[in-house]
């Protein structure tokens, strides 16, 4: 019984942090996109906003709904943190680029 227990333990945590790997990667895919978006055009577009903005926001509540489970590492928490704080900077990125 306790072994499976640390065995379900051990699978949940390898398929969170599996998410948040995921989320990370997400997050950097957006942020490259952006970036290139507005190097070509130099202002923002009505669609390009609001697609972008809508994206955004979709990733942000991914983002902060991740829950905190008991069994995380001081990594992991730390993980946690600087994804939402990536994802409030890629908002204040776009918001500027959006406003030029």
């Amino acid at each position: 019984m306790v072994q499976q227990k640390e065995t379900n333990e051990k699978e949940s945590a390898e398929a969170w942090r599996t998410y948040l790997k995921s989320l990370e990667n997400y997050l950097d895919q957006e942020e490259k996109a952006i970036d290139r978006a507005f190097q070509l055009n130099s202002t923002c577009t009505d669609e390009l906003c609001e697609t972008t903005e809508e994206v955004i926001d979709e990733l942000t509540k991914a983002i902060f709904s991740v829950s905190e489970p008991r069994w995380i590492t001081p990594e992991d928490a730390k993980r946690i943190k600087t994804l939402k704080r990536r994802a409030q900077d890629l908002y204040a990125k776009y918001k500027n680029a959006a406003n030029r």
